[in-house]
């Protein structure tokens, strides 16, 4: 068979149908079941069930309100006025009967070092009366006194009163020595993480961070993750002052995990027929589809299709897919309102004719440019 006659052969028959496969998105299959009125439809992707939605204004503001929703509904859950702190178990309680040196069992000295790095100080004895596992102490004459759950002033009221039973107007003054029933956890991108003890000040956000050193310069203020009862809440330090929402406003409770997430775990990739294919990192949680085209050097005009623009993101265990034309007019205006996620990817498919060249160039290395030349020495 004449060379001339492969090429025809090839570029009418399998490989069209092989571009006719990927026209929905690369690697994915149309399948029945679309929706003409949102612009969704649904793909198979590599043995996957992916569904395909395409960028248009109505689905930017609605995705905005999704958005918006989930932040406020986190931000409302985590917000809280700071109380008194509450008695709990394993905690050390100075308590002094004035008058009485007897009933008194306290070491003042001992009070910072208590406090202080009191995990590596576990073979201690604190001086004080400790609240055990049943959040109740031992005291003289009164024997066992449960005092968990109750803040400083109403377990004094309650060890008066069973004191005056047997001391006449008993003057006490009852404070926690040492905190050691509730913390939280920091970890990820502070200068120091570990566990954080919650004392009588209120356990902010912020008073967090500041205890764990602050955060390093490689820190994403905007993907701040807590952790609370099975619970996860993202956090974004720099939208929250843009709203006028004081990020110190947010309330830890006793086993919260506050985790501040790397810059490098918040890029978006970029791939395909772009100028400069890469991995962007996103600007305090933000970037936009138009500017990933843009940081990328735009659409490689020689070989991009530009009517096939796809952003594929993971959303759970749902593979979705959005699917932008580029060609049509606004159609940046509308890339520049599309917010990415981390670990999205961008994909530009190729054009029908760069897919063909590519693969006669794999079938037959050097055949097309040696067709071609052949044809312009024809006489």
């Amino acid at each position: 068979m004449r060379l001339n006659s492969i090429v025809a052969y090839l570029a009418s028959g399998c490989l069209l149908a092989s571009l006719c496969g990927c026209a929905t998105s690369p690697g994915t299959r149309a399948q029945s079941g679309s929706d003409s009125m949102t612009g969704e439809s649904v793909a198979e992707a590599a043995g996957t069930m992916a569904v395909v939605k395409q960028i248009t204004p109505d689905l930017i503001a609605k995705e905005h309100s999704t958005r918006e929703f989930a932040t406020e509904s986190a931000i409302g859950n985590l917000v809280g006025v700071p109380g008194p702190y509450d008695i709990g178990s394993g905690d050390v309680l100075s308590i002094i009967v004035w008058g009485h040196p007897d009933l008194t069992n306290v070491s003042l000295a001992g009070d910072a070092a208590l406090n202080d790095g009191i995990e590596g100080r576990a073979s201690a004895s604190p001086s004080g009366f400790v609240v055990d596992h049943e959040g109740a102490i031992q005291f003289p004459y009164i024997g066992r006194l449960p005092l968990a759950g109750l803040n400083e002033e109403a377990a004094r009221q309650l060890l008066t009163r069973h004191l005056q039973k047997y001391i006449k107007n008993p003057s006490i003054t009852l404070r926690v020595q040492a905190y050691r029933s509730k913390r939280v956890y920091v970890d990820g991108e502070v200068k120091s993480p570990g566990l954080q003890s919650i004392t009588d000040i209120p356990m902010t956000l912020m008073e967090a961070l500041n205890r764990a050193g602050g955060l390093l310069p490689t820190a994403d203020q905007s993907r701040i993750r807590l952790s609370r009862g099975g619970a996860s809440y993202r956090i974004n330090l720099p939208q929250m002052v843009e709203r006028g929402v004081n990020p110190a406003n947010i309330l830890l409770a006793a086993g919260d995990v506050v985790k501040v997430v790397s810059r490098d775990d918040s890029k978006v990739f970029i791939s395909g027929e772009v100028i400069s294919p890469r991995a962007l990192a996103m600007r305090d949680g933000r970037l936009t589809l138009n500017e990933a085209l843009g940081e990328s050097g735009g659409i490689n005009p020689a070989s991009g299709d530009a009517s096939r623009v796809y952003v594929i993101r993971k959303v759970g265990t749902e593979l979705v897919i959005y699917t932008l034309d580029a060609k049509l007019p606004g159609a940046f205006a509308v890339a520049q309102d599309f917010e990415l996620n981390a670990k999205d990817t961008v994909y530009v498919a190729a054009t029908p004719l760069t897919n063909w060249h590519r693969t006669i160039s794999q079938v037959f290395p050097g055949a097309l440019s040696s067709a071609v030349s052949a044809a312009g020495t024809r006489p």
